[in-house]
This record gives C-alpha cells, sequence and structure tokens, in this order.
C-alpha cells in the first residue's frame, strides 16, 4: 500500500535530509518480480526536453548500479506510459546515456 516504508526511503530518521532530498526532486525506482523497473520521470506538464534529460538520468543511474557480475543486454526495452495509460516503446539507439 501506500504506508510509509524504512525500505524505499519515505520513513527516515535524518528529516531535514529527507525533506532536502525531496525538494531537489530525487525520486527512486523500483522492480518487480519480472525484471521491470518502475520510476516517475515527469508530469503532463513537463517539457518535452525536461522529460528526456529525466530519462536520460534514470538511465544513467540504472547503468551505474549494474552488477558487475551482469553479462550480456542490460535493457532490453524501454517503455514510457502515464499512470493508467498504455505504454509507448522507446528506441533504445535514440537515448544517450
Amino acid at each position: 500500500g501506500l504506508m510509509p516504508n524504512p525500505k524505499v526511503g519515505t520513513v527516515s530518521n535524518d528529516v531535514t535530509g529527507a525533506v532536502k532530498n525531496a525538494k531537489a526532486g530525487q525520486v527512486q525506482y523500483r522492480t518487480d518480480k519480472a525484471g521491470l523497473v518502475h520510476c516517475s520521470i515527469g508530469r503532463a506538464s513537463f517539457t518535452v526536453e525536461a522529460l528526456q534529460e529525466n530519462l536520460q538520468a534514470l538511465l544513467g543511474a540504472l547503468n551505474r548500479a549494474r552488477p558487475a557480475t551482469a553479462k550480456g543486454i542490460y535493457l532490453r526495452k524501454i517503455s514510457v506510459s502515464s499512470t493508467m495509460g498504455g505504454g509507448i516503446r522507446i528506441d533504445g539507439s535514440t537515448v544517450s546515456v
């Protein structure tokens, strides 16, 4: 549910640090059992350039978090969608990381 959870960083002993990070735009990404990554990259009111910049930052963070033991293709497909909308595939070769 939507209860605060220390695992995802919504519960913290350092309240001022947590507020600073939230105001600075820090976001958390999560994965599910199927290997899908869920993360918000913006809102409908954002410019296309801002969304592209946020997507590139997310992909960069995912590549930096790649385990050294991971072999083969790390990111197979990229799709973006609204909260309840259908996904739109993005050609990975058009996104620079």
